[in-house]
């Protein structure tokens, strides 16, 4: 079926596939190869369909997507692709993960290993020898999932004749908003007791504390250091950051160089108190019960003085000794 002559209802969003995949299913993206609507996706087409043009000079107002009732049904995917835009331009839970797990349920258990000390340095076996034992087993307590969102309050009357491209600058600072809250819950996770805390020195963060850290994540590698904005400050002022070569590179840049190699992640709440140093690759799993998620119903009637819009995700720390905490002296 070409995709011109596709019939939308609601009932694509009520799928378990969800609105996109179930569009895809119908419009397959493979039978465009070669065509002038390659590289665009099952939505894109039926954008292109009914002349909604969503960004740049010249976008339609809002209400293009509601001249027939099936580019109304639309308009929910293009509110959670650009609260997704948003949140994928504000995202810092990139630099701290190290595997995402879809769930289709608000109930999950992950599994996690925490190795004895002999048991990271794996000894020559002789023939016919004990083999040293790995174990993995599933957590005592369900991972907890958060469910963050906004609400849209504005009457259709009110935002119709509004630009697209100007109600997206507002829905991606709703997935901003979003992108913040999840950061926010997975260092709550990374501070919940579970990880080793060490003691600061001093008052302000030292560069021997950097190496503390470093030294303590063995054999893991310090990817990543999170920190406040007082820690960040004292980084940028030890000695070994104002050689030539960082310097031009954190004025040319704004990307900071420490002198282990970790990349420095800002997190306002942890202040100068705290510093977090952790492996990427093993320290936290992001756990997400589907993706953004609307309230079809109202948007596609116009209703949406009351719609929201939310991402279901939580945390889960999978090696607990990949992440260590420094407490700054008070």
């Amino acid at each position: 079926m070409a995709f011109d002559n596709l019939r939308l209802d609601k009932g694509l969003y009520a799928s378990p596939k969800g609105f996109t995949a179930s569009l895809e299913a119908a419009d397959p993206s493979e039978n465009y190869k070669g065509t002038a609507l390659e590289g665009l996706d099952a939505y894109q087409r039926q954008l292109k369909r009914f002349g909604i043009k969503v960004s740049g000079a010249g976008s339609d107002s809002v209400s293009k997507f509601f001249q027939t009732g099936d580019s109304a049904v639309l308009f929910p995917e293009y509110v959670s692709r650009a609260v997704q835009q948003g949140m994928e331009d504000a995202d810092l839970l990139s630099q701290i993960i190290a595997t995402t797990t879809q769930v289709d349920s608000l109930d999950y258990r992950s599994v996690e290993s925490v190795p004895a000390d002999e048991e990271k340095e794996l000894a020559a076996v002789g023939e016919g020898a004990f083999i040293p034992e790995t174990t993995i087993r599933a957590k005592d307590k369900l991972t907890r999932l958060h469910k963050r969102g906004r609400m849209l309050v504005a009457s259709y009357e009110a935002i119709k004749f509004q630009k697209l491209d100007l109600f997206t600058v507002t829905l991606r600072q709703i997935g901003a908003y979003i992108a913040r809250s999840q950061f926010a819950d997975a260092i709550d996770v990374l501070l919940d007791g579970s990880s080793e805390t060490l003691e600061s020195a001093g008052s302000a963060v030292s560069y021997q504390d950097l190496i503390d850290m470093w030294a303590g994540l063995s054999p893991y590698r310090m990817t990543t250091v999170i920190a406040g904005v007082p820690s960040i400050s004292a980084l940028l002022n030890m000695e070994q950051f104002r050689d030539s070569a960082a310097g031009q590179d954190f004025h040319g840049t704004g990307r900071m160089i420490t002198p282990l190699g970790a990349q420095v992640v800002r997190c306002d709440k942890l202040g100068g108190e705290k510093l977090i140093a952790l492996d990427k690759s093993a320290a936290l799993e992001k756990v997400c019960a589907g993706g953004v998620a609307t309230e079809y119903d109202k948007l596609i009637d116009r209703q949406l003085e009351r719609a929201t819009v939310t991402a279901i995700t939580g945390f889960s720390k999978i090696f607990p000794d990949a992440c260590k905490i420094m407490q700054i002296g008070e």
